[in-house]
């Protein structure tokens, strides 16, 4: 008990887990959604990509509606970066953004056709041990075989895509059933690890160093509260916003 009472005070850690309880079965029809895109088309496992391209200093809401707007007229998958552009009203850093984007479709395409699974699969190399893709959510094993292949699979995508740093490719995994066990630190989530005294303040910067240290401290914390990681993720997010997302 005084370990879990370090991370905060006990009345703000049990309005948490009535938070939690009742939004659990909401949070995990989510996350069996997100496991799905995963079996999807390429396509759709580019539009998540495009998204979490689309959203640092953006309303992630803003640019769901956005991409799946594109995604319908086909504009991101066949339009021009001008033609994105105009597509993308509403989001910050717009001609950034889909300059991006027309990367990274370049990226993913063999001779103009996305072929997103193998060039995925060729991002993460020898260490995968396998299909990087069979690594979802589906039990506290399955999350344990495929983390340090996802957080293997992270650092290239943030690497090798302009527009993903370490926050964008979890949430890019994330959002296509891959790293359960990875954090997502966008301001809500810092936000709430600073008030739960995870950690002492948002940082202003956010190094890769930084990220790392504080990813484990949140995973520290979820596993001495019970709550998983890709749960107590979308259970923060909601608890800022209101709604489970993504």
């Amino acid at each position: 008990m005084a370990e879990r009472e370090s991370y905060g005070a006990g009345n703000l850690q049990k309005e948490l887990f009535d938070l939690y309880r009742s939004r659990r079965e909401e949070i995990r029809r989510r996350l069996e959604e997100f496991k799905a895109v995963c079996k999807d088309s390429e396509d759709r496992i580019f539009a998540e990509l495009c998204f979490c391209i689309c959203t640092p200093q953006s309303s992630a809401l803003i640019c769901w509606e956005r991409i799946k707007d594109l995604s319908e007229r086909r504009t991101l998958y066949q339009g021009s970066e001008k033609e994105i552009v105009a597509g993308l009203g509403g989001v910050r850093f717009k001609e950034n953004k889909a300059r991006f984007i027309v990367e990274a479709r370049e990226r993913f395409s063999t001779n103009g056709k996305l072929t997103f699974r193998s060039k995925l699969e060729q991002m993460a190399g020898e260490g995968s041990k396998g299909s990087i893709l069979s690594y979802s959510y589906g039990g506290e094993n399955k999350r344990s075989s495929g983390s340090q292949e996802a957080a293997d699979l992270r650092e290239a995508l943030a690497r090798e895509i302009r527009g993903l740093g370490m926050k964008e490719a979890s949430h890019f995994l994330r959002n296509i059933g891959i790293g359960g066990d990875l954090a997502i630190l966008d301001r809500h989530i810092l936000r709430n690890l600073a008030k739960y005294r995870i950690i002492d303040e948002v940082p202003k910067v956010l190094s890769r160093k930084a990220y790392l240290g504080i990813e484990e401290k949140m995973r520290c914390f979820s596993r001495s509260i019970g709550i998983p990681m890709d749960e107590l993720d979308l259970l923060l997010w909601a608890k800022e916003t209101g709604i489970v997302f993504k």
